[in-house]
């Protein structure tokens, strides 16, 4: 294993480090896997290859090493390539390390290696990995026995406790592929392909690399899920929905369930209940190759920042077959009322777009029970005749429940009326503002009698004259307002008045 670290270490410590996590790819090559070396037909070492090529992109550090079981002078596992991909070049490194791979023997013995399946895969996560974000490729005929163990279940039991009780490994899947091989010693039927997502960027890359599609131009088999079988269990697929005033459902490609919302449907939905839509989905089964025996379902809607449960037809399932979608109707309650009305600040600043809501509903499994599909068992025990290995698909005791989630995007629809209304009354506003300050700043006449003598006084809104006799002595204060003019402070005996 100190050659695999130094080797790993080498390539993960290159500079211009990519984005992607590293990749390990363990080949098999103890004495059970014999056939796949000798048969001239042999596409083992070929499939190898094509999977490292569509699995990894451009700058991924990468490390390609054999196993069968540890020994003293044979250190398991051995690593043959240590690199980061670069295309065309890569094809030619992993076939040229490929090529001289043949049957490994035990030391200072003629006798054919053992394998040990878990050895192999724990030094990849603690020695090549060490312990980092990364993914993990097996490629075996599952023959899982240390020291020539006869009790294949127990190794091959210790090896699924590995899987699912092993922390580091956040997504597990297998392969099981057809490719008949005869040797000189063993013949198989068939090979698996295992892939291990170490930690949650691992998981992220492998998720991302199975929606390229670039793994199944080479592996059209569809992958049995070990790991995880309380996430992602079911799928809600919405077929029909019965709209409601003012809300219009529709399915975009990507599946989300959209919500159109007039903004009109706000407003009338404030005095009264929240209309509810009759949606029928098709439930369907995610983790190939379980069945979903039995499980108890319960909903609920999160919109608009409201968590409301949703109706459904019926609260349990039985018998979900992968493939074998089941109906599955619904009541699902719009918040309507809670979204911005029509003459919201939020209408005016959307006016002739829409305000995107995002939300999701939710289907929850409780006192699930998975059983492996007999379609499944029966493939295995073609492909691997004999070997028990079909058992360590067995689900753990302790997945109880999973849960489903749908995105949901809630769209309000506004036109440019409330925009159009929000100008309008800026518009008058200001019209009325400007009419104030012309009022303010407008010169005025006032007429006057003062000892029956006329006089004209130019004043302004606001301002206070002083109004002397003609001895200079002040008799009055004209007042001047935005409405009228007034005289006040009249001296006793003052002869002034306002004409009219």
């Amino acid at each position: 294993m100190k050659r695999l670290l130094m080797s790993a270490a080498a390539a993960l410590l290159l500079p211009g480090a990519a984005l992607a996590v590293p990749q390990v790819f363990l080949v098999q090559n103890s004495g059970w896997m014999e056939p796949f070396f000798s048969d001239p037909s042999s596409q083992y070492k070929a499939l190898v290859t094509e999977v490292m090529l569509a699995a990894t992109e451009q700058g991924d550090a990468v490390v390609l090493a054999s196993f069968n079981q540890s020994q003293p002078g044979a250190p398991s596992p051995k690593a043959l390539l240590s690199e980061r991909a670069d295309g065309a070049q890569l094809r030619q490194h992993v076939a040229a390390a490929l090529s001289p791979l043949g049957v490994a023997k035990k030391p200072g013995s003629g006798a054919l290696a053992d394998t040990d399946l878990g050895e192999a895969v724990s030094a990849a996560i603690g020695t090549a990995l060490e312990n980092k974000p990364g993914l993990v490729w097996l490629f075996t005929n599952n023959k899982n026995s240390p020291n020539n163990d006869q009790a294949t279940a127990a190794r091959n039991r210790e090896f699924y406790e590995l899987i699912h009780h092993g922390g580091a490994i956040r997504k597990a899947l297998a392969f099981p592929l057809h490719m008949p091989v005869k040797g000189k010693t063993y013949s198989a039927n068939g090979l698996m392909v295992y892939v291990f997502a170490i930690h949650g960027a691992g998981a992220a890359q492998l998720d991302a690399l199975l929606r390229s599609g670039r793994l199944r131009q080479v592996i059209t088999e569809t992958p049995a899920r070990l790991k995880p079988l309380d996430q992602d269990t079911v799928r809600l697929r919405p077929v029909r929905v019965e709209n409601v005033p003012g809300v219009a459902f529709s399915t975009l490609p990507n599946g989300m369930l959209r919500a159109d919302v007039d903004a009109g449907a706000t407003a009338a939905a404030q005095g009264g209940s929240a209309p509810a839509a009759r949606i029928g989905w098709q439930l369907e089964n995610a983790i190939y190759p379980y069945t979903i025996v039995s499980a108890h379902l319960d909903a609920a809607s999160a919109l608009a920042g409201e968590r409301k449960a949703i109706a459904l037809g019926s609260d349990s399932v039985r018998a979900l077959v992968p493939g074998k979608p089941q109906p599955l109707s619904s009541s699902l309650q719009l918040p309507v009322a809670q979204l911005p009305g029509k003459w919201s600040l939020a209408a005016v600043k959307a006016a002739g777009s829409a305000q995107l809501l995002p939300g999701r509903v939710e289907v929850r499994l409780s006192e699930q029970k998975l059983e492996l599909s007999q379609a499944f068992r029966q493939r295995m025990a073609a492909l691997f005749p004999g070997d028990p290995l079909p058992d360590i698909f067995t689900p753990p005791e302790r997945i109880q429940g999973s849960r489903a989630v749908l995105p949901v995007e809630v769209r309000v629809n506004y036109g440019i009326a409330p925009l159009l209304a929000a100008l309008g009354l800026v518009g008058a506003l200001l019209a009325l503002a400007a009419g104030l300050v012309i009022a303010l700043t407008r010169g005025r006449k006032v007429r006057l009698v003062v000892e029956g003598e006329p006089r004209t006084i130019h004043t302004k809104p606001g301002m206070r004259t002083p109004i002397h006799d003609k001895a200079g002595n002040k008799v009055a204060e004209l007042h001047t307002t935005l409405f009228a003019s007034t005289l006040n402070d009249l001296r006793e005996g003052a002869q002034v008045r306002l004409e009219k």
